[in-house]
């Protein structure tokens, strides 16, 4: 018997409603010309934690375990390509721990940040509007993983933050703005000149 891949809610939301509001707005006629989000990727850094250019166990550790339990997958190690004195530094060492997600667990991660992550943010007054760069893509922080509510933080023995990047292909800052709106992340209400 085969069964259908479930499609994720906020997926369903960006073809049923967002899509055709975008290709309206800006007035695309081609379909193959509209904004849509290509990947999420996630990165923790950790080159300021490394002792004698080893990282410590319980610091890989939790950090392993936090994005493998936000995103589903395990996380790729990057090492540092250059060495750089004055970060003591060395080249090959650990530098950072990421994650690069696609199609339905990235659609359900993205629902995940909106509805569960970002609500729970410290004197959280909404998502910077000046956080695209010039191909449309966004780029945020956060700075503890206890945003999330599968991280149960009284197990974690390492406290640490992640950038969050949302690559949007055939964009530029304002389509991904209307785009990411319309999909419900909530972003502050001032408005900012030149978007």
């Amino acid at each position: 018997m085969v069964t259908q891949a479930t499609t994720s809610r906020l997926k369903q939301k960006y073809l049923e409603e967002v899509a055709p509001k975008v290709r309206e707005k800006f007035s695309l006629q081609n379909v193959n010309a509209q904004p849509r989000l290509e990947k999420i990727i996630i990165t923790v850094g950790v080159g300021k934690v490394l002792e004698n250019q080893k990282l410590k166990p319980d610091v890989r550790d939790t950090v392993i375990s936090t994005l493998t339990t936000i995103s589903g997958q395990k996380p790729l190690m990057v090492p540092a390509k250059k060495s750089v004195s004055n970060f003591k530094v060395r080249e090959g060492a650990p530098s950072a721990f990421m994650v690069t997600m696609r199609r339905e667990r990235m659609w359900n991660f993205l629902d995940r940040l909106i509805n569960l992550a970002t609500p729970r943010i410290k004197d959280f007054r909404g998502l910077s509007r000046k956080s695209f760069d010039q191909g449309g893509n966004y780029g945020m922080g956060l700075t503890e993983q206890a945003v999330w509510p599968e991280i149960n933080m009284g197990a974690v023995t390492f406290n640490h933050g992640m950038n969050i990047n949302l690559v949007i292909a055939n964009s530029d800052p304002a389509k991904s703005l209307y785009m990411l709106e319309e999909l419900g992340v909530p972003f502050t209400t001032e408005n900012t000149k030149g978007r």
